[in-house]
């Protein structure tokens, strides 16, 4: 059976997700091309031998939806054998979408493939979907559904993180995204974004706050407590009814940043990449999802690595650097708590909360992110994994070749 690997991985820079954002006039199919056309150009690339592009994609509505990965294969001007597919786990999608690359290559489905993602939140903002389960009462009701906000407070007022210590994380990856991008550390991956005729309009993360500090994060007001004030608390203490109060802690500054972007993975067989004259950079070692509870909906990371860990015959302790996007705060200090994992290992360079969670793309880009830190840093394993909407997670671990 053949064995997946990582050949290279590129990604946008992440562009505030407003309509004063640099990337807003930017359409999702133009991004995800340029992604395309960067992965073919880098690599001098013979895309009829890349047999399937699987792109993640939330919001596959509007400007986004039609299958966004077919168009954007066809508008990259790549060999028309190559097909496309759009696929939506929440906020995993775009790591899904390289586990199925990858499951493709294993199965012998596909000799070479490209997984990644796109979201545009500037222009499809978060819910532009809709869907039966916030929508439809008697879906909402029998599930408990709760915004994520109320999920991610929930998990702060279960495991006892105060206020001080999610700004304290928070400030913590503004400070490391700061660090990475003044060493270059995301200078092999990144490629600037350019308009129609040519000019650059984004080549660096412009979501980052790198002037933040403890006071002014401790000065905003909590986002989600009027939602729950208004009904939320009482569906979430519904569900967990050994909790008397929830006690809000996240608000914009120490939760994922509402952005623009998107990535792309090459991945394919050794035998495929030897014909392309492509030296493989890691090895997927294996690939999971997992559910769990709808209501607090992010507890699943920790699950889901030792799920595939499990399986993999590893423990935590055998992967040296982790990447968790940082939906909130809580989220990322609840898996390093469960799984014991030093913050020396997790997130390394900064995450979401700095940067920004393109939806669709967040899982790609972090699994370049950290493939090229395993290199940097001469390390050997890495474990990526995001939690997911309505209690999901996904996971990935590979190793550097």
């Amino acid at each position: 059976m053949p064995e997946a690997f990582i050949f290279d991985a590129v990604r946008t820079p992440r562009g505030r997700g407003r309509p004063d954002g640099s990337l807003h006039s930017i359409t999702p199919v133009s991004l995800a091309a340029q992604v395309l056309e960067a992965l073919r150009d880098r690599n001098n690339l013979d895309t009829s031998k890349v047999d399937d592009v699987v792109l993640g994609c939330v919001s596959p509505v509007g400007d986004q939806g039609a299958d966004i990965a077919r168009t954007a294969v066809m508008m990259a001007d790549y060999a028309q054998t190559t097909s496309g597919l759009q696929i939506d786990r929440f906020c995993a999608s775009g790591l899904d979408a390289c586990n199925v690359a990858a499951a493709k290559v294993i199965s012998g489905e596909a000799g070479m493939a490209i997984g990644g993602g796109v979201e545009c939140m500037s222009r499809l903002p978060i819910g532009s979907d809709g869907g039966a389960w916030p929508n439809d009462p008697d879906v909402a009701l029998k599930t408990y559904f709760a915004p994520q906000g109320i999920g991610a407070d929930l998990i702060a007022t279960l495991d006892g993180f105060t206020r001080a210590d999610v700004d304290s994380y928070a400030l913590e990856s503004q400070r490391r995204a700061a660090a990475a991008w003044q060493d270059r550390r995301f200078s092999r991956s990144i490629i600037p974004v350019q308009d129609q005729i040519g000019d650059i309009v984004l080549d660096h993360d412009e979501y980052m706050r790198p002037d933040a500090t403890l006071e002014g994060l401790s000065a905003l007001k909590p986002a989600f407590a009027a939602m729950g004030e208004a009904a939320f608390d009482a569906v979430a203490i519904q569900r967990y009814p050994q909790v008397e109060a929830i006690n809000h802690v996240h608000h914009a500054g120490n939760s994922s940043g509402i952005v623009d972007g998107a990535a792309g993975v090459l991945i394919g067989s050794l035998e495929a990449g030897k014909a392309l004259g492509l030296k493989p950079r890691a090895k997927f070692l294996g690939g999971a999802s997992i559910g769990s509870e709808p209501t607090i909906m992010l507890t699943a990371p920790a699950d889901v690595a030792r799920k595939l860990l499990g399986r993999l015959g590893m423990t935590p302790a055998d992967i040296d650097l982790y990447e968790l996007n940082e939906a909130f705060a809580a989220v990322v200090l609840r898996m390093m708590r469960v799984l014991d994992i030093p913050h020396d290992k997790m997130n390394v360079n900064g995450g979401a909360i700095a940067m920004g969670h393109p939806l669709g793309a967040t899982g790609a880009m972090i699994l370049g992110t950290v493939l090229d830190e395993l290199e940097r840093s001469d390390k050997s394993t890495a474990l990526v994994s995001l939690c997911a909407g309505a209690g999901q997670g996904a996971a990935t671990v590979i190793e550097r070749v």
